[in-house]
C-alpha cells in the first residue's frame, strides 16, 4: 500500500503505465497508446557512479506503434531548498538511461499542487549560449493539465485517470462528484476483480491523505462496506469496533450521526454553489456536537453565503 501522498502519485502511474499516454495526449503531445510495460531498476545511476540518485518508478513501455521507450516517473508534492538542484540530476538521469538501456527515456513529473507543477515545467539547456548540447524537457501533469473526471461514465472510462485527477484536485469543491462517482465504479469493479477495486481504494486514500476531502473518501468507503473489503474499509470497521468498545454503541452511533450531518451541511453548500474555504471545510468536518451540525444543516438550506450558517449572531 502507498505510505503518502508522494507515494500515490508515481504509484497510480506504474498501476496503469498508459495513463501516462492517455494524459499527455490531453495536454497536445502524441504519446501512442502503451501495449506492455516492466518495471525497471529506479536507481539507474549506480550503474555507473557512486552517487545514489533515484527516480521514484522506472518503466520500459511498448507502445501500439511498436517504438519502446523509457519512463522516469519523479512525484513531488512541494518545492524545496534541496529541490533546485533537480533539474540537473534530472539531466543527468536522462542521459545515463540513454547510455545504459540504448532505450530513448521521457521524463514524466506527476505535482500535486500548481506552484510545483509551475516550477518543474521549466527546461533545462546544458551547454554555452552559442550552442546548446543538451536541452532537458520534462512532461509534467498537475492540476491544470490533468482534467477533472465528475461524471460516472468518464470515471468509468479511464478509472487510474480518475483516481489521479482526484488526488491532483483535492483542494477543490467537485472532488466529492469524482469521489462519489469512483465509489460507484469501484463498486462494480470489485464484482469482477476485487484486487484491483481494492489497490485504487488504497491508492484514493493515500492520495488524499489529510486534505479535506479525505473524511469524505473514507466515509464513502465506510458506507460500503457490503462490498468494500479492502484494508482501509477493515481499517474503518476496526476503528468503529474499537469506538464502540471504548465509548459505548450509544456515543458511536451519535459519532456516526455526527459524521454524516457534517457531510451533508458540506454537500448542501456544494450543491448550491455557496462558496467555503478549507478552514470552514475543515470546522464543519471536526465538529462532534449533534445540536451545532443539526443549527448549521438547517441554516444551510436557505443561507446564501457561510456567514449565515456560521455565524452565532
Amino acid at each position: 500500500m502507498a505510505s503518502s501522498p508522494r507515494d500515490a502519485l508515481h504509484r497510480t502511474i506504474r498501476e496503469d503505465p498508459g495513463v501516462f499516454a492517455r494524459a499527455a495526449r490531453v495536454i497536445g503531445i502524441p504519446f501512442a497508446d502503451v501495449t506492455n510495460s516492466r518495471d525497471l531498476s529506479n536507481d539507474p545511476t549506480a550503474f555507473y557512479h557512486p552517487r545514489r540518485q533515484r527516480v521514484d518508478a522506472l518503466l520500459s513501455l511498448g507502445t501500439a506503434e511498436h517504438e519502446d521507450y523509457l519512463l522516469a516517473v519523479v512525484a513531488m508534492t512541494a518545492v524545496t531548498e534541496e529541490d533546485k538542484s533537480n533539474p540537473v540530476s534530472w539531466t543527468y538521469y536522462l542521459s545515463y538511461l540513454h547510455a545504459y538501456y540504448r532505450m530513448p527515456p521521457v521524463l514524466l513529473i506527476v505535482c500535486g499542487d500548481r506552484h510545483t507543477a509551475y516550477w518543474a515545467a521549466r527546461h533545462l539547456d546544458v551547454g554555452p549560449k552559442a550552442w546548446t548540447s543538451l536541452t532537458m524537457r520534462p512532461i509534467v501533469l498537475g492540476p491544470d493539465t490533468v482534467p477533472l473526471l465528475k461524471t460516472r461514465d468518464e470515471v468509468a472510462g479511464d478509472i487510474p485517470m480518475a483516481v489521479l485527477s482526484a488526488i491532483l484536485h483535492q483542494s477543490e469543491p467537485d472532488v466529492p462528484d469524482t469521489l462519489e462517482a469512483l465509489s460507484a465504479t469501484l463498486r462494480d469493479l470489485h464484482e469482477r476483480d476485487e484486487t484491483a477495486a481494492d489497490r485504487y481504494i488504497e491508492l484514493t486514500a493515500q492520495g488524499l491523505a489529510t486534505s479535506p476531502h479525505a473524511a469524505y473518501w473514507r466515509a464513502l468507503v465506510h458506507t460500503d462496506t457490503s462490498f468494500f473489503v479492502s484494508p482501509l474499509a477493515e481499517e474503518l470497521r476496526e476503528e468503529g469496533r474499537v469506538q464502540g468498545r471504548e465509548e459505548g454503541h450509544g456515543r458511536g452511533r451519535e459519532a456516526g450521526k455526527a459524521a454524516g450531518i457534517a457531510m451533508a451541511v458540506l454537500r448542501i453548500l456544494h450543491r448550491r454553489e455557496i462558496p467555503f474555504t478549507n478552514t470552514e471545510r475543515g470546522k464543519v468536518l471536526c465538529c462532534t456536537d449533534l445540536r451545532v451540525l443539526e443549527q448549521w444543516f438547517d441554516r444551510a438550506i436557505t443561507a446564501t453565503t457561510t456567514a449565515d450558517v456560521f455565524d452565532e449572531a
